[in-house]
């Protein structure tokens, strides 16, 4: 069953890192790793969530997404996002970002260093916005409860989030843009990294007022869906469970597309905290993209979803420590296998604490069946 599942992917992880290896050397295969691994922990919610409402779908519509769908992701997400944002960053168009990268590998480094702090500041707030509106929601399992539970009653208070985030805005542009780093020395920044910031941000709550549409569509059409199967039911009339599901497909099909596309801005953002390179970027990023498809299609056809509870803390940590990252390279550099260690020691904490929180509740379960009997 799970080779069967993750088949594909364990053959294109060999594929792209002996890929990476034989083109770029050792480090690239490093990095490439890494983005691989960060790619699965930051999207491993998406694939539980991608999961819980794939299975409310025809199997027509299943494939359609997990085919059409998954080359969304890597080619569209993966490849040409990560393009798009250098292009625009550095004021070329996406061909000719790719020529350089491919032709002129050090005049694509500077482009890429020059419009590096705009990048930062852009990601910085985007990732940030996400790691607080995790932090400060109350949640059923906390896995550092001592920072978490205060966290989550000043949450309660409105835009906090927002708020937080514009201070460590300010903070960075009066901090770290009046010296940024460039090509050609150091440079006042703060205007870029205050526009390309509030871009960020705006980016993430146009994401998040998406996805809360086509949520909020969803369970509209479900309701009328389920209003009619009662009607039909009460009239003696036989009731289709396809046809059903095929009327609500295109809003679930549109809302898995957004939703797993502000999932992927996590992880296609926060590699620029570890690389500026956009084909290891793309490698390790696609990688990442074929373990959660396959994620996915496994918890669908196991009927269950994984237990490791404190998996999505780590995640989101992790998020939270690549936008602190990304804000202090405006002007200082970081070593790109330190960044991305940092993000891999959380998500392994936080799995570890899983499997232990696990075996504790298995013992007490033990322990108050025998004293039962």
């Amino acid at each position: 069953m799970v080779l069967k599942t993750f088949g594909w992917s364990f053959a294109i992880t060999a594929l792209g890192l002996a890929f990476a290896a034989w083109q770029w050397g050792w480090e690239a295969f490093g990095v490439v790793l890494i983005l691989s691994i960060l790619e699965i922990s930051l999207s491993f919610d998406n694939a539980v969530v991608n999961a819980g409402i794939l299975k409310k779908m025809n199997a027509f519509w299943q494939k359609i997404f997990l085919t059409i769908g998954i080359l969304v992701a890597v080619f569209g997400m993966r490849l040409v996002f990560p393009v798009a944002i250098v292009a625009i960053s550095a004021s070329v168009g996406p061909i000719e970002a790719v020529q350089l990268a491919l032709d002129e590998p050090e005049r694509y480094e500077a482009l890429v260093t020059d419009a590096h702090p705009a990048i930062a500041a852009f990601g910085g707030m985007f990732l940030l916005m996400i790691f607080l509106d995790f932090v400060f929601e109350e949640r059923e399992h906390k896995w550092l409860a001592w920072l978490e539970r205060p966290l989550a009653k000043l949450g309660k208070v409105d835009m906090l989030s927002v708020c937080v985030a514009l201070i460590a805005l300010l903070v960075s542009a009066m901090t770290f843009a009046t010296n940024a780093h460039t090509s050609t020395g150091h440079a006042d920044k703060s205007a870029t990294v205050l526009l390309a910031g509030v871009a960020g941000l705006i980016t993430y709550l146009i994401v998040g007022g998406l996805s809360s549409y086509f949520e909020n569509k969803l369970e509209e059409e479900e309701e009328r869906e389920h209003e009619e199967e009662e009607k039909a039911k009460a009239a003696g009339k036989p009731v289709s469970a396809v046809g059903l599901a095929g009327k609500a497909a295109f809003f679930l099909f549109l809302y898995l597309e957004v939703l797993d596309a502000s999932f992927s801005f996590d992880g296609v953002i926060g590699a620029f905290a570890i690389t500026n390179h956009i084909f290891w970027m793309a490698l390790g990023l696609g990688i990442g993209a074929m373990y959660v498809r396959s994620l996915t299609v496994y918890l669908v056809r196991q009927g269950t979803l994984d237990d490791y509870v404190y998996l999505e803390h780590g995640a989101h940590y992790a998020i939270g420590a690549l936008a602190l990252i990304l804000l202090v390279t405006i002007e200082h550099e970081i070593s790109e296998l330190i960044t991305g260690t940092i993000g891999v020691i959380l998500i392994a904490a936080s799995f570890l604490s899983s499997v232990r929180r696990n075996k504790r509740m298995e013992l007490e379960e033990t322990a108050g069946s025998g004293a039962k009997a």
